[in-house]
């Protein structure tokens, strides 16, 4: 028999004229049926999705228009940000690996009703990996931008509460949402309640708001993505890898990456004679987002100064003062 959520989904996605959502949820029923081993009504369900499709003249390139964002109310007005992203993979400097997982995400997404009835789950249950300024929230933006989803970004401060069973509550109508708005549901810094049960400085309620969380994403068979994101993975309950269909490791850029986003970003503002292999050594140990926001600081730097082009010395010296920053607020100097 088909979820509650999946009931209201269904009924929600029609008053709204929301056909793409309702087109999914239809199928995702004739996946439980199948797997429930009712072959014959899943069979008319998926047909039937199939003729409605080709009355309203439906194609493949529907699976790319925007779902329409549906902004949170009453209490989760306070629980979610919701925005409309237009970022595109293209605007990611990514390794082989990353590049590849993602568009691999993407692909499942926008074939989904073609593997939910054959009875196979696309990815969309995400752990995002790795150090400040890599790209992490940036993949969330692209995410929904590529899909035409709706990013709704949860916030811990109002998520986490001192109250005894409260933030579960909230947990609780988060997920509830997922069900009838689809989108992409962002937890940055995942650790604050992603941390290890048992450690020294463990508070009653993140414990609380951990174990419902494990329980909530593991029920979880909505069709949006949720996509979590931490800088300490270390410290993450080991009981939440098994729960994500990913898991992305980002990077700080190597001499490759970093001329490659040098040159994008101020290629067509500096001059020709430039070796931006040589200016990535002097990026070493930046974060992407730090490069960016170097290459910023040059751009403007030039058009205060007047100047027609940037070199090499405005780009090292913007380079430079972000890694001076960094050191002095890590206490570490760079080698």
């Amino acid at each position: 028999m088909a979820s509650a959520n999946q009931l209201k989904a269904l009924v929600k996605s029609h008053l709204e004229g929301d056909d793409e959502r309702f087109y999914s949820v239809a199928i995702q029923l004739a996946a439980h049926e199948a797997k429930a081993g009712h072959g014959k009504l899943a069979e008319e369900l998926r047909d039937l999705v199939d003729k409605a499709k080709l009355q309203r003249g439906k194609d493949s390139k529907d699976q790319e228009k925007t779902v329409p964002i549906g902004r949170p109310k009453g209490d989760l007005a306070g629980l979610l940000s919701a925005s409309l992203p237009k970022n595109r993979l293209g605007e990611m400097v990514l390794d082989d690996r990353l590049d590849y997982q993602l568009k691999r995400v993407v692909r499942e997404q926008r074939q989904a009703s073609r593997l939910l009835a054959h009875g196979l789950a696309p990815r969309r249950k995400l752990l995002l990996v790795g150090p400040p300024g890599t790209g992490k929230t940036l993949t969330a933006s692209v995410l929904a931008g590529e899909l035409g989803l709706p990013l709704y970004q949860v916030r811990l401060d109002g998520l986490i509460t001192k109250y005894m069973g409260e933030s579960a509550a909230k947990l609780r109508q988060v997920f509830d949402l997922t069900a009838t708005a689809r989108g992409v549901y962002f937890f940055d810094e995942f650790d604050a309640i992603g941390s290890q049960r048992g450690l020294a400085n463990d508070v009653g309620e993140i414990r609380r708001i951990l174990n419902s969380f494990l329980q909530m994403i593991e029920q979880d068979d909505s069709h949006s993505l949720i996509v979590a994101a931490t800088n300490h993975p270390e410290i993450l309950d080991h009981a939440l890898f098994r729960r994500f269909d990913d898991i992305l490791y980002y990077d700080l850029p190597d001499e490759t990456k970093t001329a490659e986003l040098l040159r994008s970003r101020l290629g067509n503002h500096s001059r020709s004679s430039l070796s931006w292999k040589k200016l990535s050594e002097n990026a070493r140990g930046l974060s992407y987002a730090e490069i960016v926001r170097a290459c910023d600081d040059a751009l403007k730097a030039a058009l205060i100064e007047g100047k027609d082009s940037i070199g090499v010395a405005d780009i090292r010296y913007a380079l430079d003062e972000r890694k001076q920053s960094k050191a002095r607020f890590s206490g570490k100097e760079f080698l």
